[in-house]
């Protein structure tokens, strides 16, 4: 997608309304009773796993990870807690505990390298998928992944979680991060490993299976609508615009309401979350209306779109790879 206008820099007058509107205020109170939330559900689903269906434990297993990956992302931009430091704490019961997953990881590549360069090719990994099939000047250099393009981006997204523990593994240890290193190692025997005694080895691998093709594209189909499909710059174009076009240009936001916004753990507000991106979750839709009404008194573009037109439009732009 490639879209040339011309935006103004009046983010200082949006911010000042929302930060007015308390939209900005940190939530400790919320943000802790869903961390405790979390933490029971997965106490509950692992003490009473022998009265349930493996599948049905798989899919509760998942619901519960999923709030984990949204909870632990939470916690990362600080939106319930000022101290970055203890919000890094936070945030191990979820990422390291529930999900073997690093948070200085994703502090570094999600909040560090994606939110400051979105969209910018040369810093910005999450748009290179497939070769850079998504950036604007991919030439389809690979003929075995210009043959099979649709296959394998499509196919790799119910292979996401795997994918995102075996990048953790190899930053930590790249990084010498052993502590987070033993953390994340307590998820296998915490989690893994009382199923296998709970329900036996069996039962425990089809739980694993229910949940690595559920979680998965969950969060998969969730992520890709954030920037794929959406406008790329290279680092020259990027130095002539202003925090807000950066981030406007390079983001979609998603249609539907409440349910949307609890589906997609609040990614679907994608332009706010990178306009505000410390606004807690559960203000984004007020941040919303109050984007949307700004974007239309500017005569800025604002793109948004249905998750179905989202995907389309993804596949759109794999077509051009």
């Amino acid at each position: 997608m490639s879209i040339i206008t011309s935006y103004p820099d009046t983010f200082d007058e949006l911010k000042t309304k929302v930060r007015e509107a308390g939209l900005l205020d940190r939530v400790p109170v919320r943000g802790s009773i869903e961390m405790v939330a979390v933490l029971v559900s997965m106490i509950v689903a692992l003490t009473t796993a022998p009265l349930w269906h493996p599948v049905l434990l798989g899919l509760f297993i998942t619901l519960i990870m999923t709030r984990s990956v949204f909870v632990s992302h939470d916690i990362l931009h600080t939106q319930y807690f000022k101290n970055k430091s203890l919000s890094k704490k936070l945030s191990f019961p979820f990422s390291a505990f529930i999900l073997s997953n690093s948070s200085s990881w994703w502090d570094y590549k999600h909040n560090v390298n994606h939110h400051t360069y979105c969209n910018i090719v040369e810093k910005d990994e999450d748009i290179r998928a497939l070769d850079g099939a998504f950036t604007h000047n991919a030439k389809g250099n690979s003929p075995f992944l210009k043959k099979h393009k649709h296959l394998i981006f499509w196919g790799a997204q119910f292979f996401m979680f795997p994918a995102f523990i075996a990048q953790s593994y190899s930053f930590v240890i790249k990084r010498k991060l052993w502590g987070e290193f033993a953390l994340m190692l307590m998820h296998w025997p915490l989690i893994w490993g009382t199923l296998v005694y709970q329900i036996g080895g069996l039962n425990t691998l089809m739980v694993a299976l229910t949940v690595n093709f559920t979680l998965s594209p969950w969060l998969s189909f969730g992520f890709i609508t954030n920037h794929l499909g959406c406008e790329t710059f290279n680092e020259e174009e990027a130095k002539n615009f202003s925090w807000m076009e950066l981030q406007m240009r390079g983001s979609r936001s998603l249609s539907g309401g409440k349910f949307i916004h609890w589906f997609y753990g609040g990614l679907n507000t994608q332009i706010e979350h990178h306009l505000f991106p410390k606004a807690p979750r559960f203000n984004l839709l007020k941040v919303q209306k109050m984007t949307k009404d700004f974007a239309k008194k500017h005569s800025i573009l604002y793109f948004e779109t249905t998750p179905l037109m989202a995907y389309v439009q993804i596949n759109d732009a794999l077509k051009e790879y």
